[in-house]
């Protein structure tokens, strides 16, 4: 049998699977950021002012708003080099 025309051993095209990767990183990295957001805001009571002290409010939504930067930069460098 040709092996240009046998699935089993071509394997993946590297681009394809490059880009594969690239989409499953971001999904995960967005789900990630949106899970310990949420465990820290409602489990932990941070995100409710009336329950927490306001300093750890303030720190909890910096904190959340500076993970949220690092996110979007890390999918801009990641989507920009193609």
């Amino acid at each position: 049998m040709d092996k240009k025309f046998s699935f089993m051993e071509s394997g993946m095209d590297p681009e394809v699977k490059k880009y594969f990767r690239k989409i499953i990183y971001s999904f995960f990295f967005g789900l990630l950021w949106l899970c310990a957001g949420s465990i820290a805001g409602i489990y932990f009571k941070l995100a409710f002012i009336a329950r927490a002290s306001f300093v750890y409010n303030l720190l909890f939504y910096a904190g959340l708003i500076a993970a949220l930067v690092l996110l979007l930069r890390y999918y801009v460098k990641t989507w920009k080099n193609g």
